[in-house]
């Protein structure tokens, strides 16, 4: 599976996802990138999921439009020490058949 870690997350985190095809936005130089043309670019380019710290982004966008389920981390922070605590369940998210459109992952 083809994943995207967005900007506003820790790059540390793409080294526990070792059995999938990970990328940080910045490995891609998609840095600064708005949602919608990300989304885009990630949908050329073949990936499967988005992970996101950005909570907003399921108000900004609609993103059943787009083919890519979108993983969205909520956390107290975005730092690798917080997030490092929903690895289990972003493993288990991405075991499951996910679904198009924003699924929240929670402490």
């Amino acid at each position: 599976m083809r994943l995207l870690l967005d900007e506003n997350l820790p790059k540390r985190l793409k080294l526990d996802f070792a059995n999938h095809e990970t990328f940080t936005v910045w490995d891609k130089g998609w840095n600064g990138k708005k949602n919608g043309e990300l989304l885009r670019l990630m949908i050329a380019d073949n990936f499967d999921v988005l992970l996101t710290f950005d909570k907003n982004l399921k108000f900004q966008q609609n993103l059943k439009k787009y083919s890519i389920p979108v993983l969205i981390l909520n956390a107290t922070d975005n730092s690798y020490l917080t997030l490092s605590k929903l690895i289990p369940k972003i493993k288990d998210a991405l075991n499951m058949k996910l679904k198009i459109g924003p699924t929240e992952i929670t402490e």
